[in-house]
Parts: structure tokens; sequence; C-alpha cells
């Protein structure tokens, strides 16, 4: 923070002066007059100086809530890779500016078009789900999907990544699962699962975080309402490097019978698991389309 010096009229500090101010007598005689040569006087010039303050505190040099969430995202994920998960006290303090995000701080509001049930043309797919970037590096993604009421986000995975998810606003249901370790497999695309979460949400609410093996690493979103969903991954998906976004349908554990699965069954029905089988890439039910972030910048 700067400041500046600057005379000004009112006294706030006074110097004297050094080379003015000796008296002047109404003649020369008085000048050289016994009675005053040790009478003479000096006045005080006052020097005036002042502290004014720079302004650089105004509203539109103060950070932003996304500028903030950028920044905190590049000391969290500073480190990080596929599959690290931050330390517990960096996730706190991600998690703590995430909670404090409101719509109008990413621009948002829920009468945007976004926000209005469209759907594909000739078939009856879910609405249309808008997807917003906001910020992409090689440590962490930071964007925003507006799902109109009825959107659906298909049952999907997020390999080797840690997630941070804020609903802006409106209600939806969210259902998730985690890979049931050491447990046998159907097929090569059909795994056993275990049911993370099947809740509903409504904004305002904390965070929601998954993490590389657990937290519901796959999860599905279906909409009540309008609603906004503020992400952080970290680190975002990324073909070449393995993490590929695969969607799944979820079977019953009853789908398949055999001696194996009915034992299985009777091991795992009470805690509520289920099959995920691996689908095509662009599945029906999927309907994203993405569009320009206009909201506050996070970058200078």
């Amino acid at each position: 923070m700067g400041f500046e010096m600057k005379p000004e009229k009112d006294v706030s500090v006074s110097f004297p002066s050094k080379n003015k101010g000796k008296a002047k007598s109404s003649s020369p005689s008085s000048v050289n007059s016994p009675h005053n040569k040790n009478k003479k006087k000096t006045k005080k010039k006052n020097m005036v100086m002042t502290w004014r303050r720079k302004k650089t505190d105004s509203p539109a040099d103060e950070i932003t809530a996304v500028r903030r969430l950028f920044l905190t995202c590049k000391e969290v994920f500073s480190s990080g890779g596929p599959g690290v998960v931050p330390s517990e006290d960096k996730i706190q303090q991600l998690r703590g500016v995430l909670d404090n995000m409101k719509p109008e701080d990413v621009g948002l509001t829920p009468t945007m078009p976004y926000f209005r049930q469209i759907s594909r043309q000739g078939n009856g797919s879910s609405p249309r789900v808008t997807y917003l970037p906001i910020h992409e590096c090689e440590q962490f993604s930071i964007a925003i999907f507006c799902l109109p009421p009825s959107g659906v986000i298909p049952l999907h995975n997020h390999p080797g990544m840690t997630v941070f998810s804020k609903l802006l606003f409106g209600t939806m249901h969210i259902k998730s699962y985690d890979w049931v370790v050491d447990a046998p497999t159907r097929d090569l695309k059909t795994r056993l699962a275990k049911l993370k979460m099947d809740s509903t949400l409504t904004a305002p609410c904390n965070t929601s975080i998954l993490y590389p093996e657990d937290g519901g690493n796959m999860h599905r979103f279906t909409t009540k309402t309008a609603c906004a969903v503020l992400d952080v991954l970290g680190p975002p998906y990324c073909n070449p490097e393995g993490r590929h976004c695969t969607y799944f349908l979820e079977l019953p554990l009853d789908k398949f019978s055999s001696e194996e699965q009915d034992v299985l069954r009777c091991q795992v029905e009470k805690e509520g698991h289920a099959w995920l089988q691996e689908r095509e890439d662009n599945p029906d039910d999927l309907n994203v389309v993405g569009a320009l972030y206009r909201g506050p910048k996070v970058e200078d």
C-alpha cells in the first residue's frame, strides 16, 4: 500500500525555518540600539506536510470470489497429479472457498436461457445441459454445469481425480458409487460397485467432494429444478494420460444368475450394491453443449 506526501494549508507538522525570521525595526538606529542587541526575535514559519493515502483499495481493485477460487486451486493442486489427493488442510481450504461461492459470483441467475428446458429435435432425450468452462490447465479445471428442470448428467467416473462440486442454486438428486475392491467381475466391462450416496440436495448446501478411490467417484445428477453446479477437477480429464470419462449403466444384482453370483448377492445385497456396465462414449441421455463463460474473469 503506497503513500504520497503532499503540502496542504492545514497545519499538521511544523518545522522552524533556518534562514528567515529576524525581527525588523522601524528605523536603522533602533537596530544598533544597545537595548535591542539581545532582543532579536525570530519568527517560526510553519511548513506543512501531510500524509495522503493513495486510492488503491477501490472496489475495482478488490479480488473477486472467482479469482480467489482460481488462486486457491493453484495452491491446492500445485504439487498434485493423477491419483494424488491434496492434504486434508488443503482440501478444507478449497472447500471453504467454494462453500462461500454464490451464483452472482460467476454471473448466473436461474432466469438465464441456460436453464430453459430444451430437448434435441426428433427424440425424447433429456433437456439440454450447458457447460461453461472457466479455466483449465494441467493441474486443475474450473467449470459450471447449467441444468434445467429434469436435466440429467448420466452416471460417469472421474479416474484418478479429486472433484469438488458446489450446488449454487436449485434442487437435484445425486446417486453415486465406488468400486468394490477385489470383487469378482462379470466381464471386462461390468464391475461390482457399492452405493455411496442416494440423496437430494437443495442449495445452499456444503460442497461435495469425491476422491480417486472413494467418496462416490461415479455419480449421476438429476435435477428437480433449474440448477447450477460449480465443478473443480484436479487433475482434469485427459484422454492421452488415461483419464477418459466413461459412462455406465446401473444394473441390479440379480441381472446375472449363477451359483457364484447367488453367493455374492447374499453377501452384499443388504449394503446397497449394483453392477455398473460401461456404455458408449455418447449415450442417448447425454445432452450437453458448450458455451462461453461470461462471468467475472479469473486471471489478470
